[in-house]
């Protein structure tokens, strides 16, 4: 093991803000090219491409090559993990148009947190998962939660024999509360896509539930309605 850790290096990687920018669009889960980072970041190509090398020799970031096209995203959810806790103490970017601030709402209101749903929607159905005794407070998945995320189409048997951890909690940095990580959270947000109950907004890693997904996640989960977001 080494004796030390060279956490200037990575900090230096998080510290522009182009690079942020590309990170924090890497937040929706999916893969990117060079070029809609470029647009992301509001940059030349040719500039996106030099930070994309530093990221990559850092390890934040991954690419999967397919035929002439190359495609970025985060190296892991460990890399998700350690950037969300800073979102909690960077100060808001100032909001200077129309659109960031409907932007910003619609991102407030619902959102992947890389592979799992943040946002008020995340919170929310955190907030009903427990109530309906699915997951505990520690938190934990309860045998109840086992059988009613099964018959859901999660198949926790198999989550439960991979190395990451089935439920976390993850500190929203809008709602100031938490919502639902782990392999648990990452599959039922991919559930509730493949149901259409989650529908994308955007290019971006803003998210909806669907009219379909707030009947199916009240009658499901005991999910509250959302507010519509203005």
């Amino acid at each position: 093991m080494p004796a030390e850790v060279d956490l200037a290096r990575t900090a230096g990687l998080l510290a522009d803000r182009s690079r942020a920018a590309m990170l924090l669009a890497m937040f929706d889960g999916r893969a990117w090219t060079a070029g809609e980072l470029a647009r992301a970041a509001e940059i030349a190509p040719s500039t996106a491409s030099e930070h994309l090398a530093r990221l990559l020799t850092g390890g934040l970031t991954t690419v999967v090559t397919q035929g002439r096209h190359r495609y970025f995203r985060l190296a892991g959810t460990e890399i998700a993990e350690a950037i969300e806790p800073l979102l909690q103490i960077a100060p808001p970017t100032p909001v200077t148009s129309l659109r960031a601030a409907s932007r910003g709402r619609a991102l407030a209101a619902g959102r992947t947190c890389y592979d799992h749903l943040a946002g008020r929607a995340g919170v929310a159905l955190a907030d009903a998962l427990r109530a309906r005794g699915i997951v505990t407070d520690d938190p934990a998945l309860t045998p109840v939660g086992r059988d009613a995320l099964t018959e859901f189409g999660v198949d926790v048997a198999d989550l439960a024999r991979g190395r990451r951890p089935l439920v976390r909690d993850c500190l929203d940095w809008t709602e100031r509360r938490s919502h639902l990580a782990g392999a648990v959270g990452a599959a039922l947000t991919e559930r509730l896509f493949a149901l259409e109950w989650l529908t994308r907004v955007g290019s971006g890693r803003g998210v909806r539930v669907t009219e379909a997904g707030k009947d199916g996640l009240r009658t499901t989960f005991g999910m509250a309605p959302l507010p519509e977001v203005a």
